[in-house]
């Protein structure tokens, strides 16, 4: 185990307890699943510079309406990207193994009517990523480690983790940079394609944490993989936690200013411990919000 225990115990007990709910009503799932798939194109294509609000891409990808004052490749990324979430729905569970194919048709819907000369192929030149501790490999090496990187996820030499698997197939995609453009929004494709073939959730990325996110990579970068494995299980658990609170009912969450109340911390330290993972906290827009039952086991480990 790489990641942090308690993030990883935490994980396991939320997905049996998802999967004991199973089969989850058809309608809802449904619904639940494409709010998320919206959320999801709109927060990975903001991380990637994309101007379009969630609004906007809720209505680019469902009304098919143009966004006045907003470039036309943002409309194609948004739609775009909810093409290639729908391909990822269809082979979901036809099998466990990831081909090179599958990474270059992902690639090939992502860049659809912007970079078709692009689109769907390794690239032949190299290329430098503004800020990055280390330059991607030489364009001649790319489809010898692209071939070595699939065997490696299909194998799992190293016996990780389903979580720790799918920031590995994260972080080493971005590394490899097998594309000219769209390797990012590919990568967080192919890390939710390997989880939802485990039974997990759609797993988001949010724009909200696009200084943490790429301060993790930086430090995978230099060989330190656990912040960043930690920093997905986290968004893996953000996503169990949401979609518990959809079907599970219960208690609804409250507002960290709320938990504080009663209790010997203030805010500011519960909103320091659920940015360092700590407490069962969900971030929902930029606040952060929890339930009693997960604020109470926080207090009673405190003690």
């Amino acid at each position: 185990m790489i990641m942090d225990q308690r993030l990883y115990e935490r994980i396991e007990r939320k997905k049996k307890e998802l999967d004991a709910l199973r089969p989850l009503p058809k309608a809802a799932l449904e619904k639940l699943r494409h709010q998320f798939a919206i959320e999801l194109a709109y927060n990975s294509n903001a991380i990637e510079g994309n101007t379009l609000t969630l609004r906007e891409t809720k209505l680019v990808i469902e009304e098919g309406i143009t966004i006045g004052g907003k470039p036309l490749r943002e409309h194609f990324e948004a739609t775009n990207h909810q093409k290639a979430f729908e391909f990822l729905e269809s082979i979901t569970s036809k099998s466990h193994t990831l081909t090179e194919d599958t990474v270059k048709q992902i690639h090939k819907i992502i860049l659809s009517k912007i970079e078709d000369e692009y689109a769907g192929r390794y690239r032949e030149l190299n290329v430098r990523i503004l800020g990055a501790i280390k330059s991607p490999p030489r364009y001649e090496k790319v489809p010898d480690l692209m071939e070595g990187f699939i065997d490696r996820v299909n194998k799992n030499p190293d016996k990780l983790s389903a979580i720790e698997m799918a920031a590995y197939i994260h972080y080493k995609f971005v590394e490899i940079h097998p594309f000219v453009d769209g390797n990012g929004r590919t990568a967080r494709l192919l890390m939710n394609l390997f989880l939802m073939r485990h039974g997990y959730p759609v797993t988001l990325v949010l724009k909200v944490d696009r200084k943490k996110y790429y301060d993790c990579l930086r430090r995978a970068d230099q060989e330190d993989m656990v912040p960043f494995y930690n920093f997905i299980g986290r968004c893996v658990e953000r996503s169990l936690d949401l979609y518990l609170d959809a079907f599970k009912g219960g208690e609804d969450f409250i507002s960290l200013a709320q938990a504080a109340k009663g209790t010997p911390y203030s805010q500011e330290y519960l909103s320091l411990m659920a940015r360092k993972g700590m407490i069962e906290a969900v971030k929902i827009g930029r606040n952060w919000f929890i339930k009693k039952a997960a604020l109470d086991r926080y207090l009673k480990n405190k003690k």
